[in-house]
């Protein structure tokens, strides 16, 4: 059948265009894109497209959000039961869906999936499995065959690197799921079957019966040295005598207490504050709309050790006292120091949305780079401030946008202390923008140095010759 779950062009590849808009980045014959047609039509099937929201984690299906026009979250590593877990918490009408592969679900997210399994909490969990680490290079994973060649197990899996784990039996034997499957997608009557078995898991959910777990074995060609059918073949004979296909749990009269709605008002909660008298004190008249009207967006870039993480999250709490929704998302590069390193961050009036600040309003770059690959991105009519001790050549800016060179490092390094360029690059926001008056975040940086106290006079200099930069040129 066809289905309107998938996107009618995939952005993945090309912006969409020509006929890559319309084809996966999985393998010729991976079992991904069946599995991933068999959950597309359950979803439509049930009418839940708008209540769905898909967790795709790190591995071959880390793109997943490309193809599924449903709500849909990344999650880190291993964590993405975790994630489902907050879904469903937080909106309980939600169908919530953790679509992993081995590597991710048996190895990294071990824990993760027997705890929220034995929690039994209605969620649905896909569990590809092709024996083998397919996206890192092809590495033993944990449900790799005795005998089977990897990358990590060039001679074949022995029992000193232990048996494959048997996920389907693992979770079946716990007291939490009520719908426990293994099927696969060598032939059309496994097919059929993996379909019935996801739509299941789906029932499942939307009848608020509890935790379902599909385990779908999975062709891997790539990694196999197979082509398609040889890899199918190599399931149906192989695999299945590991992990044998059926019906492991089923329990039709289980039903999940129902979950209770959260409130998401902030009055109980400011009063809660208020009642153990550590209420801050608040500066701003109101919401910055000069720069947007509920939603300001920021991203501050540099090098590993500029102190971006920092400045962001100082300028996070600062928002949070002053009353509203505020977001700091980190990104780091492979190192603490020397590595890429940026932030993004969200400062809303009543509600952040989504804490991704892919077009800001204003960016804080603190080196070259961070300038090149973000400046052609902020929205026309926002800001650009940046180190012009570091940074000689400005890329093309979009038309309205205000750009500030402010020698960060010089100034800190004329104070004594080039660590405090960041707080001159929150004075000399501050000045540029107007997004929070200045009391607020001086006060939030003081926060951050009750333990420091005799540091706080140099940040505060630091501050003020941000904004004097700003002002006087």
């Amino acid at each position: 059948m066809t289905t309107s779950i998938f996107y009618d062009r995939f952005e993945r590849h090309a912006h969409g265009e020509g006929l890559k808009g319309h084809s996966t980045h999985y393998c010729p014959g991976c079992g991904h894109g069946l599995a991933h047609k068999f959950l597309a039509e359950a979803i439509d099937e049930l009418g839940i497209q708008d209540r769905t929201v898909a967790i795709s984690p790190v591995g071959c299906s880390v793109f997943l959000y490309y193809y599924m026009d449903v709500g849909n979250s990344q999650a880190a590593h291993g964590r993405a039961p975790a994630v489902a877990i907050g879904h469903k918490t937080a909106n309980p009408d939600a169908i919530v869906v953790s679509y992993q592969g081995d590597g991710d679900l048996a190895s990294i997210g071990l824990a993760e999936i027997v705890s929220t399994a034995q929690l039994g909490i209605p969620i649905s969990v896909i569990f590809i499995n092709n024996a083998i680490y397919g996206m890192t290079g092809g590495q033993m994973a944990p449900t790799t065959l005795m005998g089977q060649k990897s990358a990590t197990s060039p001679t074949g899996r022995n029992p000193l690197m232990g048996e494959p784990l048997r996920m389907a039996e693992l979770v079946a034997g716990l007291t939490g799921p009520v719908y426990v499957e293994r099927v696969a997608l060598y032939d059309a009557k496994q097919r059929t079957r993996a379909k019935k078995a996801i739509r299941k898991a789906l029932e499942c959910q939307v009848e608020k019966r509890g935790f379902s777990f599909v385990e779908v074995l999975s062709e891997c060609p790539t990694h196999l040295g197979m082509n398609p059918q040889e890899a199918e073949r190599w399931v149906a004979e192989e695999m299945t005598k590991v992990f044998p296909l059926g019906l492991l749990k089923d329990t039709p009269e289980a039903r999940f207490p129902e979950l209770p709605r959260p409130s998401f008002a902030v009055e109980p909660l400011l009063a809660a504050i208020a009642a153990t008298g550590e209420l801050p004190e608040r500066f701003a008249t109101g919401f910055p709309k000069h720069l947007a009207p509920h939603d300001v967006a920021l991203k501050l870039a540099g090098a590993g050790g500029d102190g971006a993480q920092t400045a962001a999250m100082l300028i996070t709490r600062a928002a949070i006292h002053e009353g509203f929704d505020s977001t700091h998302i980190p990104s780091y590069g492979p190192e603490s120091r020397g590595g890429t390193s940026y932030a993004d961050v969200h400062v809303a009036e009543r509600e952040v949305l989504s804490p991704a600040a892919a077009n800001p309003h204003i960016l804080v770059a603190f080196n070259a780079p961070s300038l090149a690959k973000f400046g052609p991105a902020v929205l026309p009519g926002g800001t650009v401030i940046y180190d012009s001790s570091v940074i000689r050549e400005v890329p093309p800016i979009a038309a309205g946008v205000q750009v500030h060179g402010v020698p960060l490092t010089q100034i800190a390094a004329d104070l004594g202390r080039v660590v405090v360029k960041n707080v001159v690059a929150l004075g000399a926001l501050c000045a540029a923008t107007g997004l929070l008056p200045r009391e607020s975040l001086l006060a939030a940086i003081r926060l951050a140095l009750k333990d420091k106290c005799a540091m706080i006079p140099l940040n505060e200099e630091a501050f003020a010759w941000g904004e004097k930069s700003v002002q006087t040129h």
